[in-house]
Order: C-alpha cells, then sequence, then structure tokens
C-alpha cells in the first residue's frame, strides 16, 4: 500500500514538473487599421430659455422642444434616433441687479441615417427655435463589420511581425497560445480625418472626411 502512495505522489510531482515547464514564445503586438467614409451623423442641440420665473422659463423650454420632437417626427426620424441627453434648470443670482432669474436647458442628440437630409434637417430645426449646436459626430453604419476586418489585419500583422523575429534567430513560430485586444480607457474610438463644417466646392453644409478604425492586439506565438 504503502509503495503505490509512494508511486502515486511520484507520478503526480513529476506530471506538475512537467506542466511547470515555460514553453518558449514570442510575444508582439498586430496593428489593423480600415477606413470609410462616414455615412451617419449624430447632431448635439440644445434649448435654453432664460427669465425671472421659473414656471415660465420651464414652460417656454418644453414648449420649444416638443416642436423640435415634432419636427424630426414629422421629418421621417425614427424615434430611436432621437434621444434626450439632459433636462435642467438653474437659479442664478445678479450681484449688480439684486435679483434671481432662471436657465432652462434641455439637450437633444439626434442621429441621421442619411448624410444628404443635413441641411434639410438643420433647416427644419432652427425654425422651431433651437438655439445652441453643441457639435456633430459622424459614424458608420458598417463599424461593426470593419472593426471585425481590422481585427483580422491587426492579427495578420502579429503573425507577420512574430514571423520576422523568430527567422533572426533561424527559428519559427508555432501556434498562437495567447491572443487579447487593447482596450483603450475611453473605448475604441473611430479617428476623423479631413472633417470640415464647410465644404465651399460641393455647397454642403457638412464635410464628413474619412474616419479611421484601428484595433490592437497582443498575441504570443510559441518558438520552435
Amino acid at each position: 500500500m504503502k509503495k503505490i502512495i509512494l508511486l502515486l505522489l511520484v507520478t503526480i510531482t513529476t506530471t506538475s514538473m512537467a506542466q511547470e515547464i515555460t514553453k518558449p514564445v514570442v510575444a508582439v503586438s498586430g496593428e489593423g487599421t480600415v477606413n470609410i467614409v462616414p455615412d451617419e451623423v449624430t447632431i448635439d442641440l440644445r434649448v435654453e430659455s432664460t427669465g425671472n420665473d421659473a414656471q415660465t422659463v420651464k414652460r417656454e423650454n418644453d414648449n420649444i422642444v416638443k416642436s423640435v420632437l415634432q419636427a424630426v417626427t414629422a421629418m421621417g426620424i425614427a424615434e430611436k434616433d432621437v434621444r434626450t441627453e439632459y433636462i435642467r434648470l438653474n437659479k442664478n443670482y445678479n450681484h449688480n441687479t439684486k435679483e434671481y432669474s432662471y436657465a432652462a436647458n434641455q439637450a437633444i442628440a439626434v442621429k441621421l441615417r442619411d448624410l444628404n437630409k443635413y441641411d434639410a434637417v438643420m433647416d427644419r430645426l432652427l425654425d422651431t427655435g433651437i438655439n445652441r449646436i453643441d457639435g456633430v459626430q459622424f459614424s458608420s453604419s458598417k463599424a461593426e463589420s470593419l472593426r471585425s476586418e481590422a481585427r483580422t489585419k491587426a492579427v495578420m500583422d502579429a503573425k507577420k511581425k512574430a514571423g520576422e523575429y523568430a527567422a533572426a534567430l533561424g527559428q519559427r513560430i508555432g501556434k498562437a497560445v495567447m491572443i487579447s485586444e487593447f482596450q483603450p480607457n475611453s473605448g475604441p474610438q473611430p479617428i476623423l480625418r479631413g472633417m470640415a463644417m464647410q465644404d465651399a466646392a460641393s455647397g454642403k453644409a457638412i464635410a464628413p472626411g474619412e474616419m479611421e478604425i484601428s484595433v490592437v492586439v497582443n498575441v504570443s506565438f510559441e518558438l520552435k
């Protein structure tokens, strides 16, 4: 019985030592990039109303926002593409006049899935009484498929680099043993190139330029 237990202990110890042996690897990073012209835009709007009476200011602000929502609906923009970002009512004190005033703000994001509608939509929204445009954000309806393509390119780039390192040592790479995607703190964001708010040549009010989607991966390959 003691011999059997001893044999099992030797077998387990040998197996554990074998598992602890670290295989040589080459670890590299790879980058994949895909360029595309954006076909969508999100407009960040704000309606701001001011006055000396809180209820009057809020009511005026709400009425303008209702007009904005009715306008975008009339232009065929889906409900899922219109989002209220925030609603605020602030009380302010003027030290010179010793009086209080109020400011009501509502921010709305409107997503256009057809850039050709931008001019018409903006004209209609301005007629409703909006008084702030806080910015525009371009995007692509093909972002997910493009990101998948960028991932494939990133892995192939990593494989190429690993092969070059191994070849310089007179070796070769084997299968991948670890793959991870680099995630920035702010999350993966498209990079815009050549964006401008006025395109004089085409007569359009916006020029989306070119969007770059980039993915970085870390890959470890067996080194043989």
